[in-house]
């Protein structure tokens, strides 16, 4: 039975009840759950599992079989007794910095239009996205750009298409290397700004604030040479 992902339609649901469907040594598996398992460059969620007879810290979150998510146990933690009613408790402060981050990213991505992504990797001290660019902007530049996106207080939201509207669209595609999850015959689109002028408009399964000042000021820390014409550029919340 798949996982209810809650965290879809409420990213900010640092708790919910559910109830222990498996429990192995590799991982917990619940009908349903707010931790978001490892992909797409966004780590997996960290926190706590709580039972009336104890509880059992997480230390990874990944993908299980059959659309399932596994709560993978710390060293040595209890596993919850099959058929248990927990509450998933999120590490809300690094996950509310993983969905600033990977916001800053969707943001990034729109102020270098046309250039394909070939990499990234999202983090809670620091980001990156690798972009197939000859002669990148200044850091100086794109942190202006980036924090004016940011301060403009953009809203952020969703929608979803089908896979046929994504093949008739490749443009929404920016990254190289991965492309969207398919296989359930719907795409979750992320967009950033008004429906009719959006900012950035991509396919993304991860999670993000609800409005871009949520994420307060960021820095392009530096802008990396990684081949003839790919470009790391790395972002930090300033200040953090």
């Amino acid at each position: 039975m798949p996982t209810e992902l809650v965290f879809r339609d409420d990213a900010y649901a640092q708790e919910v009840t559910a109830r222990v469907v498996a429990a192995t040594p590799e991982g917990v598996v619940l009908d349903r759950t707010n931790f978001y398992a490892r992909a797409g460059g966004q780590p997996g969620d960290v926190g706590l599992l709580r039972w009336a007879g104890g509880e059992m810290a997480v230390a990874d979150a990944l993908k299980g079989p059959e659309d399932t998510v596994l709560h993978v146990p710390a060293a040595g933690a209890a596993l919850p007794p099959e058929g248990e009613e927990v509450t998933a408790v999120l590490d809300w402060a690094r996950r509310h910095r993983l969905m600033r981050m990977h916001t800053s990213l969707h943001l990034l991505c729109s102020l270098i239009p046309g250039a394909g992504v070939t990499g990234g990797q999202i983090g809670a001290d620091k980001s990156r996205l690798d972009f197939d660019l000859p002669e990148p902007p200044t850091k100086e530049s794109l942190t202006e750009r980036l924090n004016a996106l940011v301060a403009a207080n953009h809203p952020v939201s969703e929608r979803w298409i089908s896979e046929e509207e994504l093949d008739a669209n490749p443009g929404l595609v920016r990254t190289l290397s991965v492309q969207p999850p398919r296989g359930n015959g719907r795409i979750r689109l992320v967009r950033i700004g008004a429906e009719d002028a959006p900012v950035d408009l991509q396919p993304c399964g991860g999670t993000h604030v609800k409005r871009t000042d949520e994420i307060g000021r960021v820095e392009v820390a530096k802008i990396e040479n990684k081949g003839k014409q790919n470009r790391r550029v790395t972002i930090v919340l300033a200040g953090e």
